[in-house]
């Protein structure tokens, strides 16, 4: 019986809380029906009352983390090394699956190239990362991510041709795809980064469309194995 009365109070309350929830919107509507000016109003905390901003008030993007931005200019060299592998395919290899993924890779990361770019412009962050000045490096060495082809790796794929480009071309890009997975895990694994809206949604498809890849190539080597069988 009690535990009845109970719910029964819970009901009664929730009815209130509704109906004077409506009727606060109701006259909030009112209200700005008949003034000239919108009415920006910031709900309370819980217990709290509401504010009415000043009608100038504008909303900001909530602060970005460093890691953020670190993630977008190292995933920009981090694909510009995949794009210099596909560039290769044309010269190196008549066949046709090969061709068909290395199209695949080529477009969709020249169009997450720019997305990365604008993000990161948007935000008044440089393209590039700051490399830090040590004695002896060549200014011109590019810093490897995770997954990125060491050099003696790309000079081996562009020296390559036919069935042997194809073979180092599959198993170098897998290992570059599963550098990028990596990437994102660390960056989902930084406290407060990865929280930005429009980051999230592309770093999750980045996640997604290269493990399909990955799933691609890995059977594109296994049936060349076969077939050497």
């Amino acid at each position: 019986m009690e535990l009845l009365l109970r719910r029964g109070l819970r009901v009664a309350l929730l009815m209130a809380a509704a109906a004077f929830a409506k009727a606060g919107a109701a006259g909030a509507a009112v209200q700005q029906a008949g003034s000239s000016k919108p009415v920006v109003v910031q709900p309370g905390a819980p217990g709290q009352p509401s504010k009415t901003l000043p009608p100038s008030t504008r909303a900001t993007l909530p602060p970005r983390s460093r890691a953020d931005v670190e993630f977008m200019q190292g995933m920009i060299m981090h694909h510009a090394q995949a794009l210099e592998m596909t560039d290769l395919i044309e010269s190196h290899t008549e066949k046709k699956d090969v061709r068909a993924i290395g199209a695949r890779i080529s477009r969709s990361q020249s169009d997450e190239i720019r997305f990365m770019k604008r993000w990161l412009a948007s935000r008044g962050e440089s393209t590039s990362m700051e490399m830090p000045k040590m004695a002896g490096m060549d200014h011109h060495a590019m810093p490897l991510m995770p997954g990125m082809l060491a050099p003696e790796q790309m000079d081996a794929l562009r020296k390559a041709k036919g069935a042997e480009f194809d073979r180092l071309f599959l198993t170098g890009m897998i290992q570059h795809h599963g550098g990028a997975l990596t990437m994102v895990k660390d960056l989902f694994d930084t406290a407060g980064a990865g929280q930005d809206a429009e980051l999230f949604d592309f770093v999750t498809d980045v996640d997604t469309g290269q493990r399909a890849e990955i799933k691609i190539m890995q059977a594109m080597l296994d049936k060349m194995s076969e077939e050497k069988r």
